[in-house]
């Protein structure tokens, strides 16, 4: 212990006469950061460039060739290794040989001279094989770095007067198919993809489903449409209309508010914007984020009410599809005319290849409207080929025959009996609607396998819940009986996935129509599908009418897309007030057994306060060709011969 003692005294000691002083904090703590050296700094400074990608790499080759080039010119200089008989001497001349000795293995089999000198050109043209190569392999990582840079999608895009669409899922590609077809009047076309997804496999996807780009130019981008930077990728402020998917996700309609928020966080100017909603108890949150720019489309209750209105008459279905997509005649405005002064009767003969079926007075669009109305300045809404197509129309080639109109009053209003098999969370609107149109009394069989239906209020319709296997033979065939005036048929959505629910309900399909096909009387049947591609195996089931969801709904959105108008129009159609369409029997308006022009009938649904836009010949009803014999705005001379069974399609109040 005295020895300990006295050892911690000398120590004591030495530090005083060396610094001066005493502490008895610890040393470590006391003493001030060392400096970095020298070669850290330089290997940090290093670091540094290198981080700088491919550009700092050329940069740091450059200049080690350089200073490679310099030192063995310095040497070949001072030492006079070269050969005396060169011509050509002096600095520069040796630094260009040197510099051509680095980049080219090759230019060595040339030299003359002594063997020190042919020693040295052999050790730099090694030096500069080892730099050219390094110079190679990195421009070709850097190659491949923008390469994958672009694959990624992340590039801003300048574009003006595109479409912008927002997500992504099953409708993308109806939806590009239809602006493809909307944009063949329009000089080069663009439309901008952004989806939180892989830009190759975005592209790879739609050119093997959407082949025929019909001279649109198609741009993939990556990253989220709810994010601002992403956003601002697809240069949407600049674009004509912005289509907004909702997300096949847990919450898609949280996701479909958010980037609302995004699209107008700048503002309310910019443009038009179309966007899914597939919660009705959402709407309002959206509108409120919307703004006047936005049109929001329910997709539970736009399908729904399409189901009700294409159950109430067989082809309906193709008389819809033909108005909503771009494949044949739709739904146009025209701006300028010269019908001021004409009744609205006497104007829907004005036109060889257009249907007036309304107009647009005060910003109000109204269809159908009484024969007797004055046509001024309004904007008039009618079917064509294309809006291209209006410009010069012709005037009518031909004129009624007043003789030959109908004379039944065409009144059949009697308590229906309906068949509702399958359920979803579109069926509580389907029964609202169904109920709208069923007169007092009428009753519905609601047959589901899943679900827990729960039957809305209604009013005029008696619903008669049975649980029971909707794909067992016996189970249907205790429902199906002689005398329904409608089968409607809706898919599992909610519990089985697309493949597995429209596997079902084409099983369905099947035995329902066999079953009816025992009976005397015709029952319209209707079905609901998910995917588009099984609507053709409906037609061995011999289904009068398929409604596809996601394609109406896109069929929808891209119309929206390119006028905004059309929301009116489309709402009245869908709707249970105002003017719908209706196939009623070809009697009501000429008489049958003669043939008559397409302006002999519009003439009698004059008559009756309605609008004809097509006409449904029976004859042709099989045909796969003409959807159901289905024939929307035919030209005003074309002739038919009216036969039993045949319909004309009009807009009517009732």
């Amino acid at each position: 212990m005295a020895r300990t003692g006295q050892q911690l005294r000398q120590r004591t000691t030495r530090a005083m006469a060396e610094g001066g002083t005493t502490s008895t904090k610890p040393a470590a703590a006391k003493a001030a950061p060392a400096e970095h050296r020298f070669g850290d700094r330089a290997r940090y400074w290093f670091d540094n460039s290198m981080a700088k990608g491919t550009p700092a790499l050329i940069a740091w080759l450059s200049v080690i060739t350089l200073v490679l080039i310099v030192v063995f010119t310095v040497l070949t200089t001072i030492f006079r290794l070269r050969s005396n008989d060169v011509t050509g001497t002096g600095f520069f001349h040796e630094l260009f040989y040197s510099l051509l000795h680095a980049l080219d293995p090759g230019y060595i089999g040339g030299d003359v001279g002594s063997w020190p000198f042919l020693l040295m050109m052999l050790l730099l043209t090694l030096g500069g094989l080892f730099i050219v190569s390094a110079l190679i392999g990195v421009i070709a990582t850097g190659i491949d770095a923008k390469l994958a840079d672009l694959r990624r999608g992340r590039s801003i895009v300048l574009e003006q007067d595109h479409t912008v669409v927002l997500g992504w899922s099953d409708s993308v590609f109806t939806i590009i198919r239809e602006l493809t077809l909307a944009n063949e009047s329009r000089r080069k076309p663009v439309i901008v993809v952004l989806a939180d997804r892989d830009k190759v496999e975005m592209e790879d996807e739609l050119a093997a489903k959407v082949p025929d780009l019909r001279g649109t130019r198609i741009i993939c981008r990556s990253g989220s449409p709810m994010d601002i930077d992403d956003l601002a990728l697809s240069s949407h402020t600049t674009a004509r209309s912005v289509i907004l998917l909702a997300p096949e996700s847990e919450d898609p309609d949280a996701e479909v508010i958010k980037t609302l928020l995004a699209l107008t966080h700048a503002g309310p100017e910019g443009p038009r914007i179309v966007a899914e909603i597939r919660n009705p108890r959402n709407l309002e949150a959206a509108r409120l984020v919307g703004a006047d720019r936005t049109v929001l489309l329910d997709i539970r209750e736009t399908v729904a009410k399409l189901v009700v209105q294409t159950s109430r008459q067989s082809g309906a279905a193709a008389v819809y599809v033909e108005l909503f997509d771009y494949d044949g005649d739709e739904i146009y405005f025209l701006d300028e005319h010269d019908l001021a002064g004409s009744t609205y009767g006497s104007a829907q003969l004005a036109f060889e290849n257009a249907s007036i079926i309304g107009m647009i007075d005060g910003g109000v669009a109204k269809l159908n409207p009484h024969p007797d109305t004055l046509i001024d300045r309004q904007t008039l809404i009618v079917v064509a080929e294309d809006d291209s197509a209006l410009e010069g129309q012709a005037s009518s080639l031909a004129q009624p025959d007043l003789a030959l109109l109908g004379t039944e009053e065409g009144r059949d209003e009697h308590p229906t009996s309906a068949l509702l098999i399958g359920w979803n969370e579109r069926a509580p609107i389907v029964l609202r609607e169904l109920d709208h149109y069923a007169p007092a009394g009428s009753t519905l069989t609601l047959l589901t396998a899943l679900g827990n239906p729960e039957i809305p209020e209604l009013r005029n319709l008696h619903v008669h819940v049975v649980h029971g296997h909707t794909t067992d033979r016996a189970t249907l065939a205790q429902h199906v009986v002689e005398g329904l005036d409608q089968v409607i048929v809706l898919c599992y959505s909610d519990d089985l996935g697309v493949q597995a629910a429209d596997a079902r309900t084409l099983v369905t399909l099947l035995h329902v129509r066999d079953i009816l096909g025992k009976f005397d009387t015709f029952t319209p049947v209707v079905s609901e599908m998910l995917d588009d591609r099984n609507r053709v195996l409906a037609q061995v089931a011999h289904v009068d009418d398929v409604v596809v969801s996601g394609e109406i709904v896109s069929l929808l959105v891209t119309q929206l897309s390119e006028d905004q108008r059309l929301e009116s129009v489309f709402s009245e159609l869908l709707g249970n007030e105002g003017s719908e369409i209706y196939l009623r029997p070809a009697e009501w308006y000429v008489q049958p057994g003669h043939e008559v022009t397409f302006a002999t009938i519009v003439a009698g649904a004059v008559r009756r306060n309605e609008t004809a836009i097509g006409y449904r010949s029976m004859s042709l009803a099989s045909d796969p060709g003409t959807d159901f014999g289905v024939k929307v705005n035919p030209a005003k001379s074309d002739v038919f011969r009216v036969q039993a069974g045949d319909r004309v399609v009009v807009l009517a109040d009732d």
